[in-house]
């Protein structure tokens, strides 16, 4: 292997990495560095005390943000965890942060190759002023869509998420319901799930966290519709629980309605073999190959049609795309060749004393389909 580089990653405080239930960020964070560490780099996580990584793991609170019960303030924790890289920062060749922007003004100042994924939506309109402020920072998309609201940015990579090959059991028989995993809220569309489960008479099973901001509209609007036969609601469940539950599956459906910048519970579903019933919105129509992974459907006629021909798909193929293009060794070579450019760029930039130039975007390797022909167009 090409020699070897010493990571920092700067996770959210949220959720423990790995979280212990729901959180597709500090899940990511996860599987990426103990692929990286497999792979020979030096890696340092600054992350929740709670933790377990087979990296070095830098302790920024005693426990995850969401689960204490003292924390009136996660802005602080986050502020002391940024001091903590900065005071380690000699210790690297690159910091990979997955913060969003709270860093950027330091990272400007810690003279040091920084990139930053992006792990939300970027459509909110206070978000055009700081990239035009901040069009310096290296950044990578988790899906093409993902940058379409914000083109001055500097993105240099798409990289799509991926999952430890082993991490979930290939089901080649699946099961009599339809899946849904995420979070009850209004745009996650499990209102409009709800409504292909009964219109096509096959069963939906819920396994949501309800966060308390959202727990109106899952009181009036999901709970009165949950009758423990047709439509059972689960709750909240763990990585265990999340294989038996998705693998028993026929479909994982997701009626989102809003910008989705990737979906980490599709490819979990893909890993199972289970095909994804999605809405045409944001990275969708990059991560669901329609026909082949699953459909991609315009509404909720089109998902009822496509509940309907789900005897169409083969599981095996469903798998094997996922081992072809969302496995974690995939993801973490992609950052790998990701970190060894914008480290060539910014001490091309510090020889100059130039600002650090934008490297040039790379398609995703492993994905055959440029970025139009892939794309419709702080958690």
């Amino acid at each position: 292997m090409a020699s070897k580089l010493r990571i920092a990653l700067v996770s959210p405080l949220a959720e423990s990495v790995p979280p212990n239930m729901y959180g597709g960020t500090e899940r990511v964070v996860s599987y990426l560095a103990e692929e990286l560490v497999g792979q020979g780099h030096d890696v340092t996580l600054f992350a929740s005390g709670d933790s377990e990584t087979s990296a070095e793991l830098v302790d920024c609170c005693p426990k995850a943000l969401r689960t204490d019960p003292d924390c009136q303030d996660p802005l602080v924790w986050h502020m002391m965890m940024l001091e903590k890289v900065y005071g380690r920062i000699d210790d690297f060749d690159i910091v990979h942060n997955h913060v969003h922007y709270l860093p950027y003004s330091a990272m400007r100042r810690m003279h040091k190759p920084i990139v930053s994924t992006m792990h939300g939506r970027m459509d909110l309109p206070e978000y055009g002023p700081l990239y035009n402020e901040f069009n310096d920072m290296p950044l990578v998309s988790i899906s093409y869509n993902q940058r379409r609201p914000l083109p001055q940015a500097n993105w240099v990579q798409t990289i799509y998420h991926g999952l430890p090959i082993d991490l979930y059991d290939y089901d080649p028989l699946g099961g009599d319901y339809l899946a849904f995993v995420g979070r009850v809220s209004p745009e996650k569309g499990l209102a409009d799930a709800i409504e292909v489960a009964k219109q096509t008479g096959m069963p939906l099973k819920i396994a949501a966290k309800v966060d308390e901001a959202d727990r109106a509209f899952f009181e009036s609007h999901i709970e009165p519709k949950v009758d423990g036969d047709l439509i059972e609601f689960v709750g909240e469940i763990g990585e265990d629980e999340k294989r038996e539950f998705l693998g028993n599956a026929a479909a994982f459906i997701f009626m989102i309605d809003w910008p989705e910048p990737f979906g980490l519970a599709m490819i979990e579903a893909m890993a199972c073999g289970t095909p994804v019933i999605a809405r045409r919105r944001g990275s969708i129509p990059e991560v669901v190959d329609h026909g082949v992974s699953g459909f991609v459907c315009d509404g909720v006629d089109d998902a009822i049609e496509a509940v309907e021909r789900l005897d169409t798909l083969q599981r095996g193929t469903v798998r094997e795309t996922f081992e072809r293009r969302f496995s974690a060794p995939r993801m973490a070579r992609d950052y790998v060749t990701c970190y060894r450019e914008v480290m060539l760029s910014y001490h091309s930039a510090a020889l100059t004393g130039a600002r650090m130039p934008r490297p040039r975007v790379r398609r995703q390797s492993g994905d055959g389909a440029s970025p139009s022909e892939r794309s419709d167009l702080f958690r």
